[in-house]
C-alpha cells in the first residue's frame, strides 16, 4: 500500500503565511476614491448602500423641509382672505384704486370672527324649522346685528328656506323654516344645520368681500 506523502514543514509555513497576508490585504482594502464608480467594500454585517438619485427628496420630514420650498399657509385666516382679494384686485386692470377700501373688509372679517367664535346661541325647534336667539356684548353684539340681519335676507331669497330676524336685548332672534313645512327631511335639515350651518348657506360671502374691498355700495349691510 502506498503511504500518502507528507508536505514538508517549510512549505506548510509558506502557504499559511501567504493566506494570512492575502486575507489582511482584503480586510484593509482602501475605499475607492469618490467618483470612481466603484462600490466600497462591505465588512461583516454591513448592508449595501444605495445612493439617492440626483434630485430625489429625502424621506424624513425634517430633511424634506431643509431641502427647500416656499410656504403656502398665510398664518392667519383673515390675513389670507385679504391677501386673496389683493391678488384679484392687482390682476384686474379695471380696478379703481381710488375706491378700494381694504379696511372696510378687515372690519367685516373682525365681525365674522366675533359672530362665529364669541356669540351665544340658544336654539329651539319651531314649527317647520328653528328659532335662534343670538346674543353678545360690546363688539360681539354690534357684529351680530351687522351680519345676521343681511344674512337673514339672503336666506329668505333661497327657494328652500324662509327666514326672518327681529331685535332682542343683546342681539337678534333669527327664525329659519323650510318653505315646505310638510317636508320632514327639509325641516330636519334646518334643525341639524343650526345657527353656524345656516350661516354658511348661500355663496354670497366671497362676492360681498370683493365688493367691500372695491368700495362698492352694498344696501342692507352694516358695513
Amino acid at each position: 500500500m502506498n503511504r500518502p506523502r507528507m508536505m514538508p514543514m517549510g512549505v506548510v509555513v509558506v502557504v499559511l503565511a501567504g493566506a494570512l497576508v492575502t486575507g489582511g490585504a482584503l480586510a484593509q482594502s482602501p475605499t475607492p476614491p469618490a467618483g470612481s464608480g466603484q462600490p466600497a467594500p462591505m465588512g461583516p454585517g454591513m448592508m449595501p448602500h444605495h445612493p439617492m438619485a440626483p434630485g430625489a427628496m429625502p424621506h424624513h420630514p425634517m430633511a424634506r423641509a431643509a431641502a427647500g420650498g416656499e410656504p403656502t399657509l398665510p398664518g392667519q385666516d383673515a390675513f389670507g382672505a385679504i391677501s386673496e382679494i389683493v391678488r384679484i384686485l392687482d390682476a384686474d386692470p379695471r380696478t379703481d384704486w381710488n375706491k378700494v377700501d381694504l379696511e372696510r373688509l378687515r372690519q367685516h372679517l373682525i365681525d365674522m370672527n366675533e359672530v362665529v367664535l364669541r356669540a351665544e346661541v340658544k336654539a329651539s325647534p319651531v314649527a317647520g324649522g328653528l328659532g335662534m336667539d343670538v346674543t353678545g356684548t360690546g363688539r360681539t353684539e354690534q357684529a351680530i346685528r351687522a351680519m345676521i340681519v343681511p344674512h337673514a335676507a339672503e336666506l329668505d331669497q333661497t327657494p328652500e328656506l324662509a327666514a326672518k330676524v327681529e331685535p332682542i336685548p343683546g342681539g337678534v332672534r333669527l327664525t329659519v323654516t323650510a318653505r315646505d313645512t310638510a317636508d320632514a327631511r327639509a325641516v330636519a335639515r334646518v334643525r341639524a344645520l343650526g345657527f353656524i350651518g345656516l350661516l354658511t348657506l348661500g355663496a354670497h360671502h366671497q362676492p360681498h368681500h370683493l365688493a367691500m374691498a372695491r368700495g362698492e355700495a352694498m344696501p342692507g349691510h352694516g358695513h
